[in-house]
């Protein structure tokens, strides 16, 4: 054990301790940003319509939310200790800056988020009707907002604005807030991780209704709660991608090398192709490519034969620029990783799309086949937020901070014996809350709810439309 520890260096370790642990984490930010909207549109629904089966989805999506919401909070808070463990240095540099929105999420966004919800868990029959409605609107709309302080911090690692480097600490230092609130990455990259989030809880919850709908369960509760989802799921998914899109055009802008390495261009190119599918070496000679012309410049520039700069010329102005070193990330992690996230979110539209024009004829419950593809597509976003995730971060590589700090020189300087033992010590307990949860969410999503009133049983088969 010690002999394959001394083998892997502490950046390495480091390196792969934050990438596990996060993206383990950001599978429940995504869910609980999403799910507690459409809870929150179901209670709605339940209060103006006075419609029994809206208060029974709101009830048993909103025990899933909760399940979700907890293992979340306890997966975040580990997330933030591995900055002093692991990346002090990285910790000493920004800390001026990273800490403000890092304290104004755990200060505003958190409490409101605990807050609302406990009065929404434990208010029902206590508080009156609306307010009982309002606490849930509120509690969703904390996790809303504490995505934003969130991503804005992470925008400013992407995009360093309203700072300045202190000539005797060499440390960044804040010198305009609002500059980093209103950074052009973080607006960005902000409402694209909005609309995911919103297309994970609307996914999630339509393949659950549907594993239900296909066995004959509470068909008039499952069929709307399916039926919001699926409204859901067309518009977030429309957004993820024309602000997706919007994302990659700013990142082109700001970290060029990221766009080129998602494409394995090497080369400068005007009216550059975008392979769909490449078999080979993806070091600019492949096997066997699938191209669509011109279609990187228009993701880049939104012209038809707009300029993208290559790997190589990019390699050599950063060397110029910043010193001797290699500036390209893995290409073939960027590549992958940027065509799953887009065919995946291509496939979510399709999905949405199909779901629709099934209600639109009436035959969504009578369609089985689609039930089961649409339950099996649960994982579907999951995958496509963490490949989504990975490309963002592997893409900014060899920075941590973009073009201030590299991640060789952020890491804690210590044995890696020490990251070697953390790094188990959290895989291991990620794994069993990684059992636990869906352990969880699986026993509660199975059981569906009891119809509480004999005459609304014998009217379920009529209140599906």
């Amino acid at each position: 054990m010690n002999t394959f520890i001394a083998g892997i260096s502490t950046l390495s370790l480091a390196r792969w301790q934050f990438g596990i642990t996060t993206v383990f984490h950001f599978l429940f930010v995504p869910l609980t940003i999403g799910l507690g909207l459409l809870v929150a549109i179901l209670q709605t629904a339940a209060y103006r319509t006075g419609d029994l089966s809206y208060d029974r989805m709101t009830k048993f999506f909103g025990k899933l939310f909760l399940v979700n919401f907890a293992i979340g909070v306890v997966t975040g808070i580990v997330q933030e200790f591995q900055f002093g463990m692991d990346w002090s240095r990285y910790s000493v540099f920004v800390g001026n800056i990273f800490g403000a929105p890092l304290a104004i999420e755990g200060l505003l966004a958190f409490f409101m988020e605990s807050t609302f919800l406990g009065i929404w868990i434990f208010g029902r029959g206590r508080v009156s009707k609306r307010i009982h409605l309002a606490s849930i609107w509120l509690a969703s709309l904390g996790t809303i907002l504490s995505a934003a302080f969130i991503v804005a911090a992470n925008s400013w690692m992407q995009h360093p604005v309203g700072y300045a480097i202190d000539p005797k600490t060499h440390q960044a230092v804040m010198t305009n807030f609002w500059a980093v609130m209103t950074n052009s990455t973080f607006i960005a990259a902000y409402g694209h991780v909005l609309a995911a989030a919103f297309l994970t809880g609307s996914v999630f919850m339509l393949a659950i209704a549907a594993w239900h709908l296909r066995k004959g369960h509470d068909l008039a509760g499952f069929g709307k709660a399916a039926r919001v989802a699926i409204v859901v799921t067309v518009l977030a998914s429309i957004a993820t991608m024309f602000l997706g899109d919007n994302q990659a055009k700013e990142m082109e802008v700001q970290q060029p090398m990221k766009m080129a390495a998602a494409e394995a261009l090497y080369n400068t190119q005007s009216g550059a192709s975008f392979s769909l599918l490449t078999i080979g070496d993806l070091s600019d000679n492949p096997v066997f490519q699938i191209r669509v012309p011109h279609i990187l410049s228009v993701l880049a520039t939104n012209t038809w034969n707009g300029k993208v700069l290559g790997i190589n010329q990019l390699q050599k102005q950063s060397v110029k620029k910043y010193g001797a070193g290699s500036y390209v990330p893995v290409v073939w992690l960027c590549y992958w990783s940027f065509r799953i996230m887009v065919g995946l979110g291509i496939l979510l539209f399709l999905l949405g799309g199909t779901a629709l024009w099934l209600v639109r004829k009436r035959r969504l419950e009578r369609s089985p086949r689609f039930l089961r593809f649409a339950t099996w597509m649960v994982l579907a976003p999951f995958l496509a937020n963490s490949f989504g995730w990975i490309f963002t971060e592997a893409g900014r590589q060899p920075w941590v901070v973009y073009g201030l700090l590299t991640t060789s020189k952020a890491v804690t300087l210590i044995s890696p014996g020490y990251v070697a033992t953390s790094l188990i010590g959290f895989t291991a307990i990620y794994s069993l809350l990684a059992v636990i949860e869906i352990g969880l969410m699986i026993r509660l999503a199975k059981v569906p709810p009891a119809i509480e009133t004999p005459e609304e049983a014998e009217r379920v088969p009529e209140l599906i439309y």
